[in-house]
């Protein structure tokens, strides 16, 4: 089934629908505007892929939210190795963290920035995934807000790309490589 043509690479198939992406989002939301209405929440973006569901999760939140973001390069699939390209504008001293991440599979990557974060004396800190790759885990995490859980299939769509290619899919779709 050819979803999306872009040269010898499609999507084979949807694997979360747009409606579906935005009940979920909206769903999380409310249990973050919840759990923080007493302090408000500083939440943190990880960019790239992560910078629509940041936008959409901001949107549905319905108490003082301050957002910023980070960017990195990560290097090998299994060492972790990871270096920040774009860090925060802000101090998060003191704050009440929400990392969002658009998915999380081995942990590595996550688990470096949430060390990193710690650092810095947040208040607290927790993570919000769009996508929980649980099957390829090797880091145990606490990801207090999880969107969907997924099998092991590359993903595009939604702010997720392949070689900077399907960010702009309303949907998220499975990779036919």
């Amino acid at each position: 089934m050819k979803i999306s043509n872009d040269g010898d690479i499609d999507v084979a198939k949807v694997l979360i629908t747009p409606d579906r992406l935005q009940q979920r989002v909206s769903e999380l939301a409310l249990q973050i505007s919840q759990d923080f209405s007493e302090t408000g929440v500083a939440l943190v973006a990880i960019l790239r892929g992560s910078f629509v569901f940041a936008a959409d999760l901001i949107r549905y939140i319905t108490i003082p939210v301050y957002v910023d973001f980070m960017s990195i390069s990560s290097y090998g699939s299994q060492t972790g190795i990871v270096r920040i390209t774009k860090d925060l504008d802000e101090s998060i001293r003191g704050r009440h963290v929400l990392m969002v991440e658009d998915i999380i599979d081995t942990g590595l990557t996550a688990s470096y920035l949430i060390q990193n974060l710690r650092r810095r004396e947040p208040a607290s800190i927790e993570i919000c995934a769009l996508l929980d790759k649980s099957a390829r885990r090797i880091i145990d995490l606490p990801i207090k807000y999880s969107g969907f859980d997924i099998p092991d299939v590359f993903v595009v769509g939604y702010g997720m790309d392949y070689r900077q290619r399907f960010r702009n899919l309303p949907y998220i779709g499975v990779l036919a490589l």
